[in-house]
């Protein structure tokens, strides 16, 4: 675990957009690509407004979902459409079909991360965490946080009433480099569960990210003590 804690919500986007813009540079020096999932979310769509500001060869940056709503991509509530209206110079984006069949979706989109990563794993994987402690769309409960071997699912969230396409555990933890971000006082309780926690999973799946880099605002660290 690695804590990077900015002064404020700002401060800590342009650290995390500051970091995986490094971490992408660096994958395209050694490998001509670099592959970055992105999570959804108004503390993302900050952090990517930022990155879209960097020197970052984007004809060779392509960028990945960690998760989406059951919704099509013109809806307000999709990650698809925050991530391309934040992250405007991006020109290789692979969108999970919010539209369609939750389990199809996810079905392509496994298919897809295959035939583009031939095996290999993601440069940099960036992910948050809920208030309630879950992270990408595993919400505590869910037994696919347990999965080692599946790269995607869909799945019905009761809680949200609403169908989700996910990375599943595997994908997220074999990247080569893994960011989470998160600010505000309101995450505290699940913070604390999931950085100095007794693991449990399934009560607070962000557990998986503790090996992480978090980037934190002072606000969202001092909660989390």
């Amino acid at each position: 675990m690695t804590l990077h804690i900015s002064p404020d919500a700002r401060a800590t986007a342009e650290a995390c957009a500051r970091q995986l813009a490094g971490w992408m540079a660096a994958a395209i020096a050694q490998r001509g690509i670099a592959h970055t999932a992105l999570s959804g979310g108004s503390t993302p769509k900050l952090m990517l407004e930022i990155l879209a500001g960097f020197d970052v060869d984007w004809s060779r940056a392509h960028f990945w979902q960690v998760d989406e709503r059951g919704v099509p991509p013109t809806d307000a509530q999709s990650n698809a459409r925050m991530i391309r209206a934040a992250l405007v110079p991006a020109v290789h984006f692979h969108r999970m079909k919010g539209e369609i069949d939750a389990r199809q979706a996810a079905a392509e989109y496994a298919a897809e991360i295959q035939s583009a990563l031939q095996d290999a794993p993601f440069d940099v994987v960036q992910c948050g965490i809920g208030d309630d402690g879950h992270t990408a769309s595993l919400f505590p409960g869910q037994p696919l946080v347990l999965d080692r071997s599946q790269v995607t699912a869909g799945l019905w969230v009761e809680d949200k009433q609403q169908w989700r396409i996910t990375l599943l555990p595997k994908p997220i933890l074999d990247a080569r480099h893994l960011a989470v971000l998160a600010a505000g006082a309101g995450k505290g309780p699940a913070l604390r569960r999931a950085l100095h926690g007794e693991i449990d999973l399934l009560r607070t799946p962000a557990q998986l990210l503790r090996g992480a880099h978090w980037f934190l605002d002072e606000i969202a660290a001092q909660s989390a003590k």
